[in-house]
């Protein structure tokens, strides 16, 4: 089984930046594709982005492409999701999530392999 465990949120500004972070343990999670969900209150828990295995293959949600960047070092079991030009809407609560399979993220939401706890972000207008 992979571990996760985020860190890096806090408050931003509109406009603002954060980098999130998530570092993996366990079973060989190098060989598994890495992404974000957010979850704001009283809403559904959406997919932000992925990333293959092989860091070359990433997708976004149309909400945050172009402002977010998701990126992995393999040597350190960790992905990263920098975030650029934070709105007020981008507030939520952010999950990192592992899965053997890159694809269809969004709809295989209740199924992927592993999930973190979870890191607050808010941005303040």
């Amino acid at each position: 089984q992979v571990q996760l465990v985020e860190s890096g949120g806090g408050l931003a500004q509109a406009g603002g930046s954060l980098r999130l972070a998530c570092a993996a343990s366990g079973r060989p999670s190098s060989s598994y594709a890495m992404g974000w969900f957010r979850q704001a209150p009283g809403k559904e828990r959406e997919f932000v982005a992925a990333i293959h295995s092989t860091p070359s293959n990433t997708y976004y949600a149309d909400s945050v492409k172009g402002r977010f960047i998701i990126s992995r070092d393999n040597a350190k079991n960790t992905v990263y999701l920098q975030m650029n030009s934070l709105k007020p809407e981008d507030t939520a609560v952010y999950y990192c999530a592992a899965d053997p399979i890159y694809g269809s993220w969004n709809e295989r939401r209740n199924s992927l392999n592993a999930w973190g706890q979870g890191t607050q972000v808010t941005v303040s207008s």
